[in-house]
């Protein structure tokens, strides 16, 4: 758990925060249509943006359209593991129509799974998830499944698992990668990055994080290249409510 201390400097201006969604601003749930965001979150995350001089990004598996619609107003993100992003308001977007392939596994997946009751099949525009909570019995069927499907697309996609879940996505995209660009440019260049995740999904981008002389925080259990770690959602909710309302950066390392 982090302990926080009060000799940290209040100066934010050399931090560039980045967060994960799932399973850490928010709790895990069986179904992804399912999930709950916190009324406070929103003006958390705008009180805390402010404070960092805009150098805040939500760096999610969810698309970008996800984000805004479940926040209610639009922040600096990557979504889809970084094949889309905006910063400032400018999109770099996911384009469907340039994964005709893709766009066949998904029909493909789909007819694969229609009789093994809780194997969802969650289609992302530019990435398919296959995902397994519903029905843990399931899990290997749904694993060979994704990767069956991943070897017949070819070396321009690949595969990544994460809790009770395995994506298809293009190869060019990761976490890692698309934090290393956000810092490539204003308001985040110069700055020392902290990124907060909880999944396999997140731990590229630790470990460029952490390459960047910056700050890693794991939410949960389990082996991690992260530096710090946070029980919960509600734990980590709760340490950014306090950074927002004036204390010191509770990651400071």
């Amino acid at each position: 758990m982090i302990e926080p201390n009060a000799s940290r400097s209040a100066d934010e201006s050399g931090w560039a925060l980045f967060l994960d969604f799932d399973g850490t601003l928010v709790d895990i749930v069986d179904r992804p249509d399912a999930v709950v965001v916190d009324p406070s979150l929103t003006p958390l995350l705008s009180r805390l943006g402010e404070r960092l001089g805009g150098a805040l990004a939500l760096v999610s598996g969810r698309p970008i359209a996800f984000l805004d619609a479940r926040l209610g107003r639009s922040f600096d993100a990557a979504g889809l593991h970084g094949i889309e992003h905006r910063i400032a308001g400018r999109l770099s977007p996911c384009r469907p129509e340039d994964h005709p392939d893709l766009r066949q596994a998904v029909e493909g997946l789909r007819a694969h799974v229609a009789t093994h009751d809780g194997i969802l099949i969650e289609d992302k525009g530019c990435s398919v998830a296959v995902h397994w909570r519903l029905a843990p019995e399931r899990a290997e069927f749904a694993r060979q499944t994704a990767r069956a499907a991943a070897e017949a697309l070819g070396s321009r996609y690949r595969i990544q698992y994460g809790k009770a879940v395995a994506e298809i996505l293009p190869a060019a995209s990761g976490k890692g990668w698309v934090i290393d660009h956000f810092l490539q440019g204003p308001p985040y260049r110069g700055r020392r990055p902290i990124f907060v995740g909880d999944d396999l999904t997140d731990e590229h981008g630790f470990g460029i994080v952490n390459a960047r002389g910056g700050v890693s925080v794991r939410i949960g259990e389990g082996e991690s290249l992260a530096h710090l770690r946070l029980g919960t959602p509600a734990d980590l909710r709760r340490t950014l409510s306090e950074w927002a309302a004036g204390g010191p950066c509770p990651f400071a390392v």
